[in-house]
């Protein structure tokens, strides 16, 4: 007999969705939770360079937007203004990819023309790319 084949969800989708679904129902219960705290601990948890990546966007986001709030997205670092998710950061160990990224949702303010993009491949972040960061973020939450 032979074996169905599922083009569903990857494990690793599933996982994200069960993380959400988590965080969700913990926002739902009213408790004041240590959301950053949440956020630096998952940040902890994460394989090199993913980890070392991740630092340096947390702190660069940050100083840039100190207005954001720090909160787990999926499981992964994301940064909200007024409920909203801005950005976030995607290890690439988190869907095995080959780069990690950071990406802009729908309510940052980057609209530029007809075509503009939400999402950059990190595979490291030296003073030229962290200004570039903290420029994007700057506009993203202007």
């Amino acid at each position: 007999m032979a074996k169905k084949s599922y083009d569903g969800f990857t494990e690793a989708e599933r996982d994200a969705m069960k993380e959400r679904a988590k965080e969700l129902k913990a926002s739902g219960r009213g408790a004041k939770v240590d959301t950053e705290a949440e956020v630096l601990e998952k940040i902890a948890e994460m394989p090199q360079p993913d980890r070392s990546l991740a630092e340096r966007v947390h702190a660069i986001v940050k100083a840039t937007a100190p207005e954001l709030t720090p909160k787990l997205w999926y499981g992964m670092p994301s940064y909200y203004k007024d409920g909203k998710n801005v950005c976030f950061f995607q290890p690439a160990a988190k869907f095995k990819s080959r780069y990690p990224t950071f990406g802009f949702n729908d309510v940052a303010n980057l609209d530029d023309g007809n075509m503009w993009p939400t999402a950059f491949a990190l595979t490291k972040l030296t003073a030229t790319e962290e200004k570039k960061l903290a420029a994007l973020v700057k506009k993203a939450v202007s």
